[in-house]
């Protein structure tokens, strides 16, 4: 057993060796390159080329969930989940195509440095400011819980080392390369992850189709064991309300998570944009509707119950990877999903940073009409990052339960705060303070009470209740509210 456990750490130990390295060359080089450290740290000094753009949202949008908790629910439901799936191929389509250009071009006007940077300029609101701060650190550090145990449940069922052991390796990796590179690190070593997690799939893949025999093979055993899986709706556990719903939750509204747009603002030129819309886009769409796909085709492998396989779907893609890859293939295919976790924490733990430490921090010394000393910021800036990821760390010891559910949870809470704030301050010149404060707020409330209560209307899921009370929020508060000052409006809308 203790040759089978070295065999599959291994592959991990190197994988997490060179993106500590890319960590310190990325760090090394925006030293060299000038500029200052808030603008570099926080954002790589928007000199992001194409194929780091592209992959570095890729890495952000697909986290753990997308490689264990999406196909667990795949095995489990069939066909009709892959379809679902399907949405994904417009995430960052949407994102650079509805934000890309025009947060690129405020955030510069501004030299805004993150997103709650270009909010509170649109909104001449610090109220609001501070609120999306709170909701951005709140929700990210829920997905970076999940991040962190999913990471670890898989490290322990591949290698046979502890839970523990496993949070505690790449756990403490991933904090100090986020600390140590930066932005920029994090986009380096996100580029680095979206190759592993196409390696891993790759390597699973051909794993699960020689353990079954073979795709027809596959398919057949299920077709024989559970039919329904075969259908669209999946013998009724796919209902087209279903289908809408995670259409809009991990589809359409996904272009206003914050730790994408911020993507949107650290790009070098419109070619750049451009092309990373086309790579991101096919790549993107290859990867999350081939690791759903392969959750579907693990149901001819793993052909026994829940209960068999710890009554988890969180646990049919470790599983799939002992039972169907070698030692040392399994060690390689499981880098995909840890790199999925590694490149979602780092993107999450310095937007956290980010937003505690430029957006609350240094704005109120700059308020007071005080200048922070450089060396004061790069210390308290890594010192933060620092913090956060080990509060996040010691929070996972003790794992929650169904990881998709945490995350899914997270995104719907983040696109009710976010997207009318957005979308309205960007293409509306009348959305106003009021209707902000009104739409993140109420917006938010009405959906973490909707989920707590577990109400749901028509059998929908809550971010329908949450987005609809957002949008309704924003329009009556903008109109009913004090309209924004003509000059605060010039970097947004340069005709008025």
């Amino acid at each position: 057993m203790n040759s089978i456990a070295i065999a599959g750490l291994l592959p991990v130990a190197l994988f997490l060796v060179i993106a500590l390295v890319i960590a310190v060359f990325a760090r090394r080089q925006a030293a060299a390159g000038g500029g200052g450290f808030v603008t570099e740290y926080f954002i790589g000094n928007r000199s992001l080329g194409p194929f780091v753009l592209a992959m570095t949202t890729i890495a952000t949008y697909g986290s753990v969930s997308s490689f264990v908790g999406g196909p667990g629910q795949a095995w489990s439901i069939g066909w009709g989940w892959v379809y679902m799936a399907t949405v994904q191929v417009t995430a960052l389509f949407l994102l650079y195509g509805i934000l890309g250009k025009k947060m690129a071009l405020v955030s510069r006007r501004l030299g805004a440095v993150t997103v709650i940077d270009v909010i509170r300029e649109r909104y001449q609101s610090n109220a609001l400011a501070v609120l999306s701060a709170a909701i951005l650190v709140l929700f990210f550090a829920t997905t970076m819980i999940a991040q962190f145990v999913g990471g670890a449940k898989l490290f322990e069922a591949v290698t046979g080392y502890s839970y523990v052991m496993g949070l505690a390796i790449f756990g403490i990796a991933v904090i100090l390369f986020t600390t140590i590179g930066g932005f920029r690190g994090v986009a380096f070593t996100d580029a680095l992850c979206g190759i592993a997690m196409i390696v891993g799939i790759v390597v699973l893949a051909g794993g699960i189709l020689s353990a079954g025999g073979g795709y027809a093979n596959i398919m057949d055993t299920i077709a024989t064991n559970h039919p329904e899986m075969m259908e669209p709706l999946s013998g009724g556990n796919m209902p087209i309300g279903l289908y809408f719903t995670q259409w809009l939750l991990v589809g359409v509204f996904t272009f206003c998570l914050p730790q994408s747009v911020v993507r949107t603002m650290s790009y070098k030129d419109t070619k750049s944009l451009h092309r990373a819309m086309i790579w991101g886009t096919v790549i993107c769409g290859a990867m999350m509707i081939g690791v759903t796909a392969l959750g579907v085709l693990s149901a001819g492998v793993l052909t026994g119950n829940l209960a068999d396989y710890g009554g988890s779907v969180d646990n049919i893609i470790p599983t799939a990877i002992v039972q169907s890859l070698p030692p040392w293939l399994a060690g390689i295919a499981i880098i995909g999903p840890i790199a999925a976790s590694i490149s979602t924490v780092s993107s999450l733990l310095i937007a956290s940073s980010s937003a505690i430490i430029k957006d609350l921090w240094l704005h109120h010394v700059q308020a007071k009409g005080e200048r922070a000393p450089e060396n004061t910021v790069v210390r308290a800036s890594q010192v933060v990052t620092f913090v956060i990821g080990a509060v996040v760390f010691v929070l996972s010891i003790v794992p929650p339960d169904v990881i998709w559910k945490i995350n899914m949870f997270a995104f719907g809470g983040l696109e009710t705060a976010f997207c009318w704030v957005l979308v309205g301050g960007l293409f509306w010149k009348r959305a106003s303070k009021a209707g902000a404060l009104l739409s993140m707020g109420g917006g938010t409330l009405a959906y973490c009470v909707a989920m707590a209560l577990g109400f749901k209307i028509a059998g929908l899921h809550q971010i329908t209740i949450g987005i609809t009370v957002a949008l309704v929020l924003m329009i009556v508060g903008s109109l009913v509210g004090k309209p924004t000052d003509r000059k605060a409006l010039e970097a947004f809308f340069p005709e008025s």
